[in-house]
């Protein structure tokens, strides 16, 4: 990746006074607003409404731990969506983990994929106060659960997106009938509970057994990189049911482990896995590895975190490329 032009804004690192994302909401309103404003303009005001609705109904019957941040920031905003956004999963990952060459601990690569427009621009990173210590969650104002984030000393992870299950001829069916599935189910989403993980696990170890054993209402692929020479995992996850892969480890948007069809998430799935495979052993720069198609037109997000030298490193991007400059911090 080239050098940023200056005229690229810079990512935002947003300290919370708590781990609560209504303040983040309340203090990058001007984000909240330009996402609520992409939001309207891509879906119809009564579909927003309606599954506003729908959302919170399931939310509230499943006692929800973050449903009140989640009101919160809908009053706050009065913008229509923010609870069906909040269980909107709808994109393409490649995501890595692997001893870092030259570094100590293990590098996680992350790419994020979602075709909505002003993800990359709009993109923070927050700092999140927590006994264990402060852990960073690259995101957006007004979305609660995590999707990529690093706790220094602990480890880093991403949630990635599995394929959708093939029940029927038709994708929309299908869909709908993963839907039903998780309207009928109590358990956490894997964003809620990859939040959780950096709340209370102290270890890789805890985290990776929380991942892998806590039930969630959909399936996901998360990816764990801790602090030790071989805590590097990919945990596949079906609701109950968890398959894991150790270091080296890579995972894009078709099953590894599990014998489950579907339709991959985003293009060129298992190309993307091959090259991300073959970059966590020769990576030597700052995001060489961002080449097609990992990196590509729906791209929103990179990321490369090192929980075991603190060191985190973002940068977003729009359909039209590059759209900040790169952050790093170095915690």
């Amino acid at each position: 990746m080239s050098d940023a032009p200056p005229s690229l804004p810079e990512i935002p690192v947003i300290a919370l006074e708590a781990s609560d994302t209504a303040e983040l909401a309340h203090r990058a309103s001007d984000r909240v607003a330009a996402l609520a404003g992409t939001a309207a303009r891509l879906y119809p005001r009564w579909l927003l409404g309606f599954g506003d609705r729908r959302s919170r109904r399931w939310l509230l019957r499943q006692d929800n731990p973050y449903l009140p941040e989640i009101d919160r920031i809908a009053r706050s905003t009065g913008a229509p969506g923010v609870h069906l956004l909040n269980l909107s999963y709808e994109w393409a990952c490649t995501t890595g983990a692997a001893g870092d060459r030259g570094n100590a601990g293990i590098r996680m690569l992350r790419v994020l994929d979602w075709p909505m427009p002003g993800l990359g621009r709009n993109l923070v990173v927050a700092r999140h106060p927590s006994p264990l210590g402060d852990w960073f969650n690259v995101t957006w104002p007004g979305f609660t659960g995590v999707l990529t984030g690093m706790a220094p000393g602990r480890f880093a992870a991403a949630f990635n997106q599995p394929p959708l299950r093939k029940r029927t001829p038709f994708l929309a069916t299908d869909w709908i009938a993963d839907r039903i599935g998780v309207w009928r189910s109590s358990a956490l989403p894997p964003a809620h509970l990859l939040r959780r993980a950096f709340e209370t696990c102290r270890s890789f170890d805890e985290a990776k057994r929380m991942l892998a054993e806590t039930p969630i209402c959909l399936p996901a692929f998360f990816v764990l990189a801790g602090t030790g020479p071989e805590e590097a995992a990919v945990i596949e996850r079906l609701e109950t049911r968890a398959c894991l892969h150790e270091s080296p480890a890579a995972v894009s948007n078709h099953w590894l482990g599990i014998e489950l069809g579907g339709m991959p998430r985003g293009g060129h799935s298992e190309l993307r896995r091959e090259l991300m495979v073959g970059w966590l052993e020769r990576r030597r720069r700052a995001f060489d590895w961002l080449e097609p198609p990992i990196l590509n037109g729906d791209t929103r997000v990179a990321v490369e975190a090192n929980a075991a030298t603190g060191e985190l490193r973002v940068v977003g991007f729009e359909s039209e490329g590059q759209a900040t400059r790169p952050l790093r911090i170095a915690a």
